[in-house]
């Protein structure tokens, strides 16, 4: 367990799967350089600049695995320094490119250098008619790489960790253990008949980042064209004899030959068949949802933007921009889909599509040519009731994000919510709808201000937040059986220590976020009184649940202004905190104002008991927890239901 009092507010495991993104992002140009140099000489330059990169970007594969086995422990604990490296999630990745590019080598039992598949980069896509070389270097490289070529691979390693790490040699033959090295000191001794030259591994010549493009052998390209066609011919010829009567596209062919007519596609890719809702449909509409919202927009009758945008959507292009929300298909329309937007917002011509399963956005420069720079998004929408469809993300640039508001919202603000005690500020809109910029809340890396939007619809008061989707999530607090609307003081105090959480369940296909305070709990020695948290964001498909338990200390200057919630389990796919499971268990390890530390441990009404076994040891009656503790110690949390069943924490 780590105390919240040390530690950040979400937990992280040793080397998570954040910490090597981050690292490989931010020294991505020297570790590629590392794998380059390390890797086996091959007359094909190309090809290892090539499987240079893939070894980099195939680094992060472990640290995924990790942290996946990272997030089952309940009660983590703190993360090591890793030696020789004040950036645990760097020497991790290095580590993992050193170990791929000597696992890429000779060896005994392989003699004959013969690069295994899973480091190679991948066939396709690929760049027809180029080939990338590293800038060529002087003599003093060349000569460099002939001495780097005559030595195995783990000297190449311990080289290029003295010189271009700068480590010493103990901190060299660590790293070269943890990469599989057999015998480290042979290693570095192999590595200083190398020489000098530890200045020229900064050379342009060893950096697989800064590349020259150049032609191939075109004779035998032509060669091989050739000999593709004549292949490609004979597989046509073969395809035509299957075809015929008795066999192919005679009577009860379940395929139709490609010269067959599909109305209903056809129709799909028609702007004169999409499906067109009157303003004045939605008051007498008996669903409010998606199909009530009315067609509107400046560019509604631009019959060539709408003809543009369906027929990207039935085969976007390799210049177009595509994403979508986990589990949502991306297919071409099934029929004539409904046309919710068309319009100009900000630099861009935008639409927006309802095929009563997914929304879709098209987008493309105003005053450019729209085969560049235009994107396809999709978004799994099915089930949107009104509480869920009264807004949708209409398009996202520097200046922020704008939305696209249902008919039936009267008014739109903005509350930070990290600010509960502040007015929301209104948020103005265009006639159609269109609400003016607000800031992304990713882009506040520093989580000072998390601004929502507040719809005002009837008598109903919502609040939704953007999570990098075209559907913002709706914000609930409540048991998981009754969410209803963050309204009163309390639960925008309790959403202001929570919101900082929000980035964990970003671009996941989060359909709400409720956040339940299951337990108050007084602390030992006159502590005060923590409260304890269950945030579940639910998706639209259904799947992919994340849930987090959060451990909330009171607050130095009163309620609602203290740091975020300290993160004490979390869980993927569980029905725990939910409508079909409302229940929830967890624990952390927390240190006094007066310097003692405690496990404690709090669990929803279900519990009638709970205990503490492994490092500490200790029971309690009722579903609050607090056992005498040391610095460091770790327990395995465990409770009794009311009706005699054990259940264990959150994981």
């Amino acid at each position: 367990m780590r105390p919240p009092s040390e530690l950040p507010s979400t937990a992280a495991a040793p080397v998570d799967a954040e910490q090597a993104e981050a690292a490989l992002v931010e020294h991505y140009p020297r570790l590629v350089r590392i794998g380059y140099l390390v890797l086996p000489p091959s007359p094909n330059r190309g090809r290892r600049v090539l499987a240079a990169h893939a070894l980099a970007q195939r680094s992060l594969q472990a640290a995924h695995r990790a942290g996946a086995a990272a997030r089952a422990v309940p009660l983590p604990r703190r993360p090591g320094r890793t030696q020789g490296c004040d950036d645990p999630g760097y020497a991790y990745v290095r580590r993992q490119v050193l170990r791929r590019a000597l696992a890429a080598g000779p060896s005994s039992s392989r003699p004959w250098f013969r690069p295994r598949r899973a480091l190679l980069p991948p066939v396709l896509p690929s760049a027809w008619g180029l080939r990338l070389l590293p800038h060529p270097g002087g003599a003093g490289e060349l000569a460099l790489e002939q001495r780097l070529s005559a030595v195995g691979g783990p000297a190449r390693a311990a080289f290029v960790l003295r010189g271009l790490e700068g480590l010493a040699d103990g901190e060299v033959r660590r790293e070269l253990a943890a990469a599989g090295v057999a015998d480290p000191h042979a290693a570095l001794m192999e590595a200083d008949g190398v020489g000098a030259g530890y200045a020229l591994l900064a050379s342009p010549e060893f950096d697989p980042c800064s590349l020259q493009a150049r032609p191939p052998d075109l004779p035998r390209r032509r060669r091989r064209a050739r000999t593709v066609l004549a292949a490609v011919a004979a597989l046509l010829v073969c395809g035509a004899l299957l075809a015929l009567p008795g066999g192919g596209w005679g009577r009860g062919a379940l395929s139709a030959p490609l010269y067959a007519r599909n109305p209903a596609a056809e129709a799909a890719l028609d702007p004169g068949a999409l499906h067109r809702v009157p303003a004045t449909y939605w008051p007498r509409s008996p669903r409010t949802d998606f199909t009530a919202w009315p067609t509107r927009g400046d560019r509604t009758q631009d019959t060539r933007l709408l003809r543009r945008a369906l027929a990207v959507w039935a085969r976007p292009g390799a210049g177009v921009r595509t994403s979508k929300t986990p589990g949502t298909p991306v297919g071409p329309p099934m029929g004539a889909p409904q046309l919710l937007y068309a319009g100009e917002v900000g630099a861009s011509a935008v639409v927006l599509f309802y095929d009563g399963l997914r929304v879709v956005r098209y987008a493309e420069p105003r005053n450019a040519d729209p085969s560049r720079g235009s994107a396809l998004d999709f978004a799994r929408v099915d089930g949107a009731d009104g509480a869920s469809s009264g807004a949708l993300v209409v398009a996202r640039a520097e200046d922020g994000v704008r939305y696209l508001t249902a008919p039936w919202v009267r008014g739109v603000r903005v509350r930070d919510l990290l600010a509960p005690d502040r007015a929301p500020r209104p948020l103005p809109r265009s006639p159609d709808g269109v609400t003016a910029p607000l800031a992304d809340p990713a882009a506040d890396t520093d989580c000072r201000s998390w601004e929502a939007v507040e719809l005002t619809g009837g008598t109903a008061v919502r609040l939704l937040t953007d999570l990098g989707e075209l559907a913002p999530a709706r914000l609930t607090s409540g048991a998981p059986g009754t969410p209803h609307d963050v309204t009163g003081r309390a639960e925008r105090e309790s959403w202001a220590r929570t919101a900082c959480l929000l980035p964990a369940v970003r671009a996941h296909g989060v359909r709400s976020v409720n956040s339940w305070a299951y337990a108050r709990q007084p602390l030992p020695e006159g502590g005060g009184e923590a409260q304890w948290l269950c945030t579940r964001a639910e998706t639209w498909r259904g799947g992919g649940s994340r849930v987090i338990a959060q451990f909330q200390a009171p607050a130095a200057r009163g309620p609602g202004s203290g740091p975020p919630g300290a993160v004490a389990a979390r869980a993927e796919d569980s029905p725990e905190c939910g409508a079909r499971t409302p229940r929830v268990l967890a624990g952390v390890l927390w240190k006094s104002p007066g310097g003692r530390w405690y496990v404690l441990a709090a669990g929803s009404e279900q519990f009638a008991s709970l205990s503490t076994s492994g490092g500490v040891t200790g029971s309690a009656r009722g579903r609050l927890l607090a056992v005498p503790a040391a610095a460091g110690d770790r327990a395995r949390l465990d409770g009794r239901l009311k009706d005699g069943s054990r259940v264990g924490a959150l994981r």
